[in-house]
């Protein structure tokens, strides 16, 4: 399974580039005119349309799905095994909660470890449904839900108060937050940490934990589904069996993807010229998540077929499998892309929040991610799990976990395949349940699971 190693490390890259760029470089905090401002040159207004075209939302998506087919190949080895999935796996997510919860109060609002907790919970309780009413459940939850939600926030007001006095409520709410905007930016620029902390705490709390959270959070277990539907049907434990589908894709999700990027495009471009207030850009607004899902899932389809092909290819298989790595330390990877961020743009780093430009930061970025994958490398060249996935590994078990390699372990720590439910078939196991299970050819020999 090295494909979904890799799949998973080229998703973190992806998403270790949209937070900074979106989020944490300070964009998302800047008023429209000053976002805009830094997008004034050429190759800037470049750098951010690929980005929005190629990036925005298709690595997230990329990973979430990842998380369900792993969910799927853990609920098959147990089931093979005859044992339930369920205690070692509630263990798993009430860590990677706690794990989530830290993360999200004490560094970054943006976590998605929390949603992803919660929403393995509810994956679990749906986990036995047949196929057909999980895809069913997963359009519905991916294209529906985020309209449904908006439309009762939209709605509602105004079935209690007139049209003007919804219009004035929510003039005031966008001033309130434009200033906690304002606020935020400036705290994360002070250089304290305990500033920076507590802004970051009550922006979550005012601004970032509001009713479009309850849309998204859907979302993601739509997606969960569907990757759940692909590891039942076993997808890619066999793409060589399953070429004629990958090619299919590949085709299909081309065509979506300009379907879904084009429309998105030229119906925001239309509604923004409309207005303010108009039917036509209230039409949008509550459209708008259903149209960008479409775009998004067409290209993720061509980057996930496109790698399941390539992959069949010896020679790509050596390019690509330099991915895997950092697929197999994803957790650890991702806490310290916040970190690494937070060093760049606040204050108590370089302070380059809001100063960017959107080619300098996917520059930047995506070199950083380079060296996260070189470092990927030597780590489990030594050690078994990344730093958090071990911890994770500890605290899921109760107990201390080996984390050398046979041979940098002079105890020579005993091993065995026969062990009880296990996240992955490689050695980054807690990274799996983020995302899948594999090992890599590209990377260390597999490790068997340890005796629990």
């Amino acid at each position: 399974m090295v494909l979904l190693d890799v799949l998973r490390g080229f998703a973190l890259g992806g998403v270790f580039v949209s937070n900074a760029y979106m989020h944490l470089s300070g964009r998302g905090l800047l008023p429209r005119a000053s976002a805009r401002a830094l997008e004034s040159t050429r190759v800037d207004a470049v750098a951010a349309f690929l980005f929005e075209e190629l990036v925005a939302g298709k690595a997230m998506f990329l990973f979430s799905l990842l998380f369900g087919l792993g969910f799927s190949i853990q609920l098959i080895r147990a089931e093979e095994r005859g044992r339930s999935i369920v205690p070692v796996y509630v263990r798993r997510l009430g860590v990677l909660l706690l794990i989530g919860l830290i993360h999200r109060f004490a560094l970054w609002y943006g976590d998605i470890l929390t949603t992803y907790a919660v929403m393995g919970f509810v994956l679990l309780v749906m986990r036995k449904l047949p196929d057909r009413r999980l895809l069913v459940w997963s359009l519905l939850l991916m294209f529906l839900a985020p309209v449904a939600v908006a439309a009762v926030v939209k709605l509602t007001p105004l079935l209690a108060s007139s049209r003007e006095i919804v219009a004035a409520a929510n003039q005031e709410d966008m001033a309130r937050v434009a200033a906690i905007r304002r606020q935020t930016l400036e705290a994360f620029s002070s250089g304290s940490y305990l500033t920076t902390a507590r802004a970051n705490i009550e922006f979550l709390l005012r601004v970032f934990t509001r009713t479009t959270t309850v849309s998204w959070m859907l979302v993601v277990l739509g997606r969960f589904l569907l990757g759940l539907l692909a590891g039942r049907r076993r997808l890619f434990h066999d793409v060589e069996r399953h070429q004629p589908f990958f090619r299919k894709l590949l085709v299909w999700g081309l065509g979506t993807s300009v379907v879904g990027n084009g429309a998105k495009l030229l119906f925001g471009n239309l509604a923004r010229s409309a207005p303010a207030g108009s039917s036509w850009r209230q039409v949008w607004e509550l459209l708008q998540p259903a149209v960008s899902e479409v775009g998004i899932i067409g290209t993720a389809a061509c980057y996930a077929a496109g790698f399941a092909l390539l992959f069949q290819r010896p020679r790509w298989q050596r390019i690509l499998g330099v991915l895997a790595p950092a697929g197999q330390m994803a957790l650890t990877n991702y806490l310290c892309q916040t970190l690494i961020s937070q060093f760049i743009y606040y204050g108590y780093g370089f302070n380059l929040i809001g100063k960017q430009g959107p080619a300098e930061c996917l520059l930047l970025m995506s070199s950083l991610f380079c060296v996260q994958v070189w470092l990927s490398h030597l780590w489990l060249a030594r050690f078994r799990f990344g730093p958090a996935e071990w911890v994770w590994r500890c605290l899921t078990y109760g107990q201390r976990q080996p984390l050398l390699r046979e041979g940098h372990d002079s105890s020579r720590l005993h091993t065995s395949s026969n062990s009880s439910l296990e996240i992955s078939e490689g050695s980054n196991s807690e990274s799996a349940a983020i995302s899948s299970s594999g090992g890599t050819g590209a990377s260390p020999k597999r490790v068997e699971p340890v005796d629990t």
